[in-house]
Parts: C-alpha cells; structure tokens; sequence
C-alpha cells in the first residue's frame, strides 16, 4: 500500500491509499478519485515523502476516511433536498432574493450562483442566506 497526499482544483489537501502509483493513476485517469470535501475529480498528487504505513498510523487514516465519507453523504444529501425543494436561479441569485425578501415575487426556496461582495450586500441588507458547500455530482 501506497499513501499520497492528494489537493483538489479547491486546494483542499487530503490523503488516501493506493495499492500502487499505477492503481493511483488508473483511478485519477477515471475520474474516481474525489476530493471528500467538495467532491472535484481534479485532482494532483503532492510531493511525497517517505512513508512506512504502520498498524497506528493506517487505524488513523481509515477512521479519517470513513469520517470523510459521512461528510460527503451528509452534503451529497444536502445538495439533494435543496434541488428537490428549492427554485434553481442560477447567477441571478442576488437579485431574486431581494425580490423576495422585499415582496416583489413569491416566497419561496432558491439556490444560485453569487459573488462574495453580492453575499455581503445581502447579508448587509438583512437579506437571509446561506452558503452551502455544494459537491459535485458524480453523475455529471
């Protein structure tokens, strides 16, 4: 077994194990090797160093691993409710919003794309929202 420390496109930095750098490679070509954060495919190995695996150290990673996989259940599922429930509005998230904070549309449930300065506006608005952290689909 192989150990690599791994980053994704959103500079999260994980690790996970190989049978051997081909199996890694083979996988990473695939698509199936994911960032447990965010859930991106775009993924690059780190620099290495040696790394004895131990009985300790491989208890530790397989808990962190299995920790890592309920958070990216919980926020596959997540991601799940909220398409099911809510009005996609894409990048004009902000101005429907205010429109339904200030009455001018129906209430109702919405998700989109917005830039950090619109968040804080609304945010400074009195306009209630939230970030989520949104995993990509591994259907895509």
């Amino acid at each position: 077994m192989i150990v690599y420390d791994l980053s994704c496109a959103q500079a999260h930095v994980f690790e996970a194990w190989f049978k051997d750098s081909a199996t890694f490679e083979k996988q990473q070509k695939q698509g199936k090797v994911a960032c447990p954060v965010c859930g991106s495919a775009k993924i690059v190995r780190g620099p290495q160093a040696t790394n004895i695996a131990t009985g300790v150290s491989r208890e530790k990673s397989v808990k962190a691993a299995e920790k890592q996989a309920e958070v990216r259940a919980a926020l596959k599922e997540i991601r799940q409710k909220v398409e099911q429930n809510c009005d996609y509005v894409g990048p004009n998230f902000a101005e429907e919003a205010r429109k339904i904070h200030y009455g001018e549309t129906q209430a109702r449930g919405i998700y989109g794309e917005t830039t950090a300065e619109e968040a804080k506006a609304l945010d400074d608005e009195g306009v209630p929202v939230a970030r989520i952290p949104w995993i990509e689909r591994e259907d895509a």
